[in-house]
């Protein structure tokens, strides 16, 4: 979880602490209100190994709640993140409808802001999706412009999809604003989607017309990554009473944590309070993801003035314990994914040697065995394909640990179909660049280090900061880099603004170097790469500009489950992927030489060529698991 600074006063024991918000012109009689919240539910539709979440037992508690609130009214707001590709969003796929669509109708939203992960399957697949929710739930984002995609735009017109809404609560009117993260075209893939990165302007203008209207109470709730993102961003901002972070799964609590999911400890009070632009201060809340929690602040609305109640008891998260379970939910979602899963994780299609490593941190920050596993994958895939492409011998492949989703070790033993898409879930397709000159591929690889940082104290090097998904698990090749130094910088049009400096050594695996001592050789050929497309159409910031690739049509999933059949023959052994990493990618120490001398060592012999690892050809793997959901290519 993400770690943040408390910005203004803290939320204490004390019964009522009471909120200068925006002034309204007209007197008001007072209300109050159960603010429902969560966030980053991803398709997590199942309760998890310890019987907490799902959505049967959200929407169960949704409705308890509701049944025994003493307030005036009720609000229910997602902050973003509303399905996830994985084996559950796969049993939707599979059977031709969107099992987090009827989730979300049946748990009955007010209002639904746009996240990134919701843009992962492009704009069509998600208009598809908003199509299939409760169409009295409008999907909102302040800062996102859909004109250029025809099927949102037809939403927008349609009212589905806004900047902000109004409803009515008590008797009185709500006005609810929405903001998704600037970082959404390099993080998903949003396609013709604008993204306004004056996120301040577009939320702040929102407010204005709101209030100008006449709606003196504003919620603010936005999918910015984290609670520290909207932390800063109020400070900026007049005029919102409550704010609702998404994107960052922090646990926020003030009571005795009796009411937590055992073993859960929170990162800070809930609510936190943050002063705004015009020194009131603001109440901002988060919750953890995967319907495990659903946020609960109850607050008093009085001519424009909000005093949140009873911060620790009546105000704070509830966890997703299955004491109320909605049967209609259970019946309609929980009990088809379940029955896609059951039959995903009956296919044994290896046994493996060894622990697979596929933790977040470690495979967003070092060479695991199971990112070596994943990248020789690409490789031998893209080698068996090429020939039917026109395409030569594919020298080096290359994944980003973003795109690898298990965040577990998986232990030795039988390795099933279901692990695969727990590994693999995303609809990305393999893609091969046939010519990427040594240059280019150090600023890939350069991106690729940018988020990973030494701490001098302990002497680990780690990833850092936003965006740590792009760091590289490798196939064909080895490089060294050197944390220490400078780092590449790329804006959001994809323009590189710094040159990085990281990137000390790149050996190919038949011993061809193509960069000594942190300069490109001479005479370092020009070497073809496999890539999923997301990054090949510079995702994760990888810079590849507008060079061609071809896309192979084989998910990565598909790759993975390919060559553990067909090449390794169903047994992934600890000879090939041992514990560690196998030394792929190096920290190192080294420094780059400055000013080469005129006559570098001659490295690579004139006639050398790269030796692939062979690989059989296969025809093309049909999709499917996509069933009547076809996905967008990309060539």
């Amino acid at each position: 979880m993400k770690r943040f600074g408390v910005i203004g006063r803290i939320a204490t024991m004390a019964a009522t602490v009471s909120l200068v918000s925006l002034a309204g012109n007209n007197a008001a009689q007072a209300f109050s209100l159960t603010i429902l919240h969560n966030n980053d539910g991803e398709s997590d539709l199942l309760p998890g190994e310890d019987g907490f979440g799902g959505a049967a037992q959200f929407v169960g508690e949704i409705n308890n709640i509701r049944n025994t609130a003493t307030t005036d009214d009720v609000l229910l707001l997602s902050s973003g993140d509303n399905f996830l590709a994985g084996p559950e969003f796969n049993a939707s796929l599979t059977d031709g409808v969107f099992y987090d669509a009827i989730a979300l109708s049946n748990a009955g939203y007010d209002a639904i802001i746009l996240g990134n992960h919701d843009f992962d399957f492009g704009p069509d697949i998600l208009a598809d999706f908003i199509g299939e929710v409760d169409a009295s739930i409008p999907f909102l984002s302040a800062n996102l412009d859909f004109s250029a995609e025809a099927a949102l735009q037809d939403l927008v017109a349609a009212g589905r999809i806004a900047k902000s809404t109004v409803v009515t609560k008590g008797g009185e009117q709500i006005g609810i604003v929405g903001a998704t993260t600037p970082n959404l075209p390099f993080i998903s893939s949003p396609d013709g989607v604008v993204v306004g990165q004056d996120v301040q302007a577009a939320v702040q203008g929102e407010i204005d017309a709101l209030t100008a209207a006449g709606v003196q109470n504003i919620i603010f709730v936005s999918h910015l990554q984290g609670v520290d993102e909207d932390q800063a961003l109020i400070a900026q901002l007049s005029g919102v009473d409550v704010a609702i972070a998404g994107g960052g799964d922090e646990l926020l609590d003030s009571g005795d944590t009796s009411n937590l999911i055992p073993g859960d400890t929170p990162d800070g009070p809930y609510p936190i309070f943050v002063t705004d632009a015009n020194g009131n201060e603001v109440p901002v809340v988060t919750t953890p993801g995967q319907y495990s929690y659903v946020g609960q602040l109850v607050v008093e609305f009085n001519n424009g003035v909000a005093t949140v109640i009873d911060p620790g008891t009546a105000s704070d998260p509830v966890a997703i314990d299955g004491d109320f379970i909605d049967a209609a939910t259970q019946a309609a979602v929980a009990d088809p994914v379940q029955a896609s899963l059951d039959a995903l994780e009956s296919n044994v299609i290896a046994q493996s040697e060894v622990n697979l490593n596929g933790e977040r941190n470690s495979i967003r920050g070092e060479a695991t065995n199971l990112g070596n596993l994943i990248a020789d994958s690409f490789l031998w895939q893209a080698n068996a394909l090429a020939a039917d492409f026109g395409l030569g011998e594919v020298d080096i492949a290359l994944g980003n640990g973003g795109g690898i989703r298990n965040d577990s070790i998986i232990p030795a033993g039988d390795f099933t179909e279901a692990d695969t898409f727990d590994i693999l879930p995303f609809t990305n397709f393999l893609s091969v660049f046939e010519a990427i000159e040594a240059d280019n591929l150090k600023d890939i690889l350069e991106n690729a280090v940018s988020r990973m940082e030494l701490d001098p104290a302990t002497g680990e090097t780690a990833p850092t900061g936003d965006g740590t998904g792009r760091f590289a698990q490798i196939a064909g090749f080895s490089f060294e880099y050197n944390p220490t130094l400078t780092a590449i910088e790329i804006d959001v049009d994809g323009n590189i603004t710094t040159s990085g400096e990281r990137v000390i050594n790149v050996t190919l695996d038949d011993g061809t170097v193509l960069i000594q001592d942190g300069q490109v050789l001479p005479d370092a050929p020009d070497i073809s790469l496999a890539i999923v497309d997301f990054l090949a159409r510079g995702g994760d910031q990888y810079p590849f500009g507008d060079a061609a690739f071809t896309n192979l049509g084989v998910s990565y999933q598909q790759a993975l489950a390919n060559y553990i059949t067909d090449e390794l023959g169903g047994v992934i052994s600890a000879a090939d992927y041992p514990e560690g990493g196998g030394g792929r990618t190096v920290v190192t120490d080294a420094l780059p030489v400055v000013s080469p001398v005129d006559e570098p060592p001659i490295v690579n012999p004139p006639d050398s060529e790269s030796v692939p690892e062979p690989g059989v050809v296969v025809g093309l793997v049909g999709l499917g698991l996509l069933g009547a959901r076809r996905l967008k290519r990309y060539a």
